[in-house]
């Protein structure tokens, strides 16, 4: 049972679908990191705002000491809402009282294709989870399975293969558990 129902983590819904991501010199892509805990309030204003943004977030399960199970869904990266808009748009994000600080994006067409790859990880209902630091690794492409035609480099975690998605600007990503049959090497 969720503890709260699951919000938007976009604004519009197909922010992530558009192919067109270089910058007309007018919008960008920004890194807004916010203040601690303010992930999801930060998104709910800029929602308000009709601002567009994105803020990963995965399902967490834990259980209670009375042995039932709770379900919240927290931000993937702490503290980090992505948006794209123009600088009137940035400064009525800066002035919501939940960043700390913004960082543009150089790269555009590179994060938004490194977000759309970790909104379908997302999307995929695979148990996911954060990585703090990128390390080299084989790339490969699922072959198999409900991640079919991902891209992305394996890691061994604990004696297990997994797939690591990453968001190059943030040198962070996301893993998913695979099996080596589900893979091949690209």
């Amino acid at each position: 049972m969720p503890i709260l129902a699951r919000e938007p983590d976009q604004y519009p819904e197909n922010l992530l679908e558009r192919t067109d991501w270089t910058s007309d010199g007018e919008h960008h892509w920004w890194a807004l990191y916010t203040r601690s805990r303010c992930e999801k309030e930060l998104m709910r204003r800029l929602r308000a705002l009709h601002i567009p943004h994105y803020g990963p977030l995965i399902e967490k399960k834990s259980r209670t000491p009375k042995g039932r199970t709770n379900t919240s869904f927290i931000p993937l990266f702490s503290n980090y809402v992505f948006l794209y808009g123009d600088t009137h748009q940035r400064l009525q994000a800066l002035t919501t009282n939940c960043v700390s600080r913004d960082l543009v994006v150089h790269d555009g067409a590179q994060l938004a294709a490194d977000l759309r790859e970790l909104r379908q990880l997302i999307d995929s209902g695979e148990p996911i989870h954060a990585e703090p630091r990128l390390e080299p690794g084989t790339k490969v492409r699922v072959c198999t399975g409900p991640l079919t035609g991902r891209e992305g480099i394996v890691v061994q975690r604990h004696g297990e293969a997994h797939l690591l998605v990453a968001v190059h600007f943030l040198q962070q990503g996301a893993t998913v558990q695979i099996k080596d049959c589900q893979v091949e090497p690209i």
